[in-house]
């Protein structure tokens, strides 16, 4: 019988193998360059075999008999115990690969080419930080629906009722896909109805639109406060309305400023169907002053990496600096230009169309790009002209407007 003193001094005495035995058929292999590994040596059906138990010190010499009768339970049911390994090993790689993380991870790569990457960062953001801690390494098929409320609790506590409601809305569709692919029966995150706290949906902060000319004077004295490229920023999105993402990763190559033209691509826009927007003479004017201050970068709106555009961020904060921080976002230009728009008593498919709402036939969105084009492009010029008349601070009654 070895002691763990005899274990830890043995030597391989010049041999390039020295066997010690334990008993039962348990060894510790010796090499000549000092490492040590543990051996069971058995029969099964008068044949010899050897199963590797661990290396030596990690495992012990308790360790090491701990795992001897393991394997001769095996034995003793005529299971060949490096058989019983390699199965074993088998159903964790399964167990892995469906592993809510391991299908989670899947199903958003099947999705990922439909979505902008501001939306794909925050739902693979929602996953690891909040799901997979909790839930990854769990067999999807195996999960309960307490344990899914379980992992959503902790965010309820911290009072972000709507993460953890968009949260049990990517996980059900991450359960619906394992139904969808065979690994795992139903969507227990239907079983969760009415088990969160109720949230209220909250809209992107806007200013009414007879504060408009208010803010619109305070952008035009941006420039005491910060840099020139933000307030012209600031200028371009009120004159086209884009989303404030779609506006600070434009680049020059989207741009046809003979024909008055910005077409938007489609994996910039959140419908992913290619968006034009008809530019005012003023939105022109803007970009001739951006060419000059981009220096050669192929977006309009570069940050201090040349190469990358400003942060989504620049925007907002500069709000905050005007003091409208909690009165207006980046977002409520598009709500305060629709409100006007309408009136102004342009037709609501045009204004629909140019704010690139959803379109409920993507086909038929995608064929449509230039629809109401004509009218459009009056819209916008004559937004731009009200929205000129209104930062100079004159009167305005609400009439549908003539470009100018």
């Amino acid at each position: 019988m070895l002691t763990d003193a005899s274990c830890r001094n043995a030597g391989s005495e010049g041999r390039k193998i020295r066997k010690l035995a334990d008993g039962g058929g348990l060894y510790v292999w010796v090499y000549e360059d000092g490492r040590k590994y543990w051996r069971l040596r058995y029969w099964l059906r008068g044949k010899e075999k050897s199963l590797s138990l661990g290396v030596y010190p990690d495992v012990g010499l308790k360790d090491a008999r701990q795992k001897l009768k393991v394997e001769r339970r095996h034995l003793e049911s005529k299971l060949d115990p490096s058989v019983e390994r390699r199965a074993d090993k088998l159903r964790r790689s399964v167990a892995a690969a469906n592993s809510f993380e391991a299908v989670a991870r899947e199903w958003y790569e099947k999705q990922l080419h439909t979505w902008v990457a501001g939306h794909a960062d925050d739902v693979r953001r929602r996953l690891e930080r909040n799901a997979f801690p909790a839930i990854g390494n769990r067999p999807i098929g195996e999960i309960e629906a307490t344990e899914l409320l379980a992992a959503l609790r902790p965010i309820e506590k911290r009072g972000a009722h709507d993460l953890a409601h968009r949260i049990l809305q990517v996980c059900g569709q991450v359960f619906r896909y394992g139904i969808a692919t065979g690994r795992c029966q139903r969507d227990i995150s239907r079983d969760l109805r009415g088990a969160l706290t109720p949230h209220q949906k909250r809209h992107q902060a806007a200013i009414r639109p007879e504060q408009l000319p208010e803010l619109l004077q305070a952008i035009a004295s941006y420039d005491n406060l910060g840099d020139k490229q933000t307030r012209l920023a600031l200028e371009l999105l009120v004159l086209t309305f884009v989303r404030t993402s779609e506006l600070i990763g434009a680049e020059w190559s989207e741009f046809d400023l003979e024909a008055g033209l910005w077409i938007i691509p489609a994996a910039r826009m959140k419908m992913r169907i290619e968006h034009v927007v008809p530019l005012s003479r003023q939105a022109l004017a803007i970009l001739e002053d951006l060419r000059e201050i981009s220096g050669g970068s192929r977006f309009v709106f570069p940050g201090r990496n040349r190469d990358k555009p400003i942060s989504n961020n620049t925007m907002l904060f500069a709000l905050y600096r005007l003091g409208y921080k909690g009165r207006m976002t980046g977002h409520g230009f598009r709500a305060v230009a629709s409100t006007c728009l309408n009136e102004m008593g342009f037709r609501a498919d045009v204004i629909e169309r140019q704010l690139a709402h959803s379109e409920s036939d993507k086909v038929r969105g995608a064929y449509n790009r230039a629809e109401y084009l004509p009218e459009r492009k009056k819209m916008m010029q004559a937004w731009a002209k009200h929205v000129e008349t209104l930062r100079q601070g004159a009167r305005v009654i609400p009439l549908r407007a003539t470009a100018a």
